[in-house]
């Protein structure tokens, strides 16, 4: 005689068979940081320099210093030019217009290295301040993006391309950004960092190009 299971343990075993696989959870995820609103930003380092208004005003200072500088220079090859002329009242060989030759020689070459000597130092102050700019520019810009959560800070030429300018159109075509969202242009803030609040009055907001 047969024995049979109760209905309960067939209904139970039935439901069980037709259970669908659990599928084992995949391990989660490390969780990332939250992306910042805006997290890329441009800014014009040329108009930077433009309106850097202690960059000005050293540059307006040397540009004085290199006026003197060309006033002396200038002074000095007057005289030349007058020892040259009273060359000419000498007879070619004679004592006097040996003397004087040399004189003018010395005074041309002394002339020329004076010249070139100013010029090398002029240039070098230039850099120099050039490079001191860039650097504030830089720890500016580096503190404004940790503070404002910004990660990537691109260079672009925000000034308006000239038509009758071959090299400003040629730029413009090869320029790496063809388009910005103005609301991510830093430069206004930056600016305003880089003057502080010495200056009077605070940057206009850039027109959009």
């Amino acid at each position: 005689m047969k024995r049979h299971l109760p209905i309960v343990v067939i209904v139970a075993a039935v439901a069980l068979s037709h259970q669908p696989a659990q599928a084992q959870a995949p391990a989660a995820a490390p969780a990332r940081p939250a992306t910042p609103s805006a997290h890329v930003a441009v800014i014009d380092v040329g108009y930077i320099f433009k309106n850097h208004a202690r960059f000005k005003q050293a540059m307006d200072k040397m540009k004085d210093e290199v006026m003197a500088a060309e006033n002396g220079l200038k002074g000095e090859r007057d005289r030349i030019n007058g020892l040259m002329e009273q060359l000419k009242g000498f007879n070619v060989g004679t004592p006097e217009y040996k003397k004087l030759e040399a004189e003018v020689a010395k005074a041309q070459g002394d002339f020329s290295v004076n010249a070139q000597l100013q010029k090398k130092d002029f240039m070098d102050r230039e850099a120099k301040v050039y490079l001191q700019v860039y650097n504030e520019i830089e720890r500016a810009v580096s503190q404004f993006a940790r503070e404002h959560g910004i990660a990537v800070v691109h260079r672009f030429d925000g000034d308006p391309v000239d038509s009758a300018d071959r090299n400003r159109i040629l730029g413009s075509i090869t320029k790496p950004i063809v388009y910005y969202d103005p609301q991510i242009d830093i430069t206004p803030d930056v600016l305003k960092m880089l003057n502080g609040a010495a200056v009077a009055g605070q940057p206009q907001a850039r027109p959009v190009r």
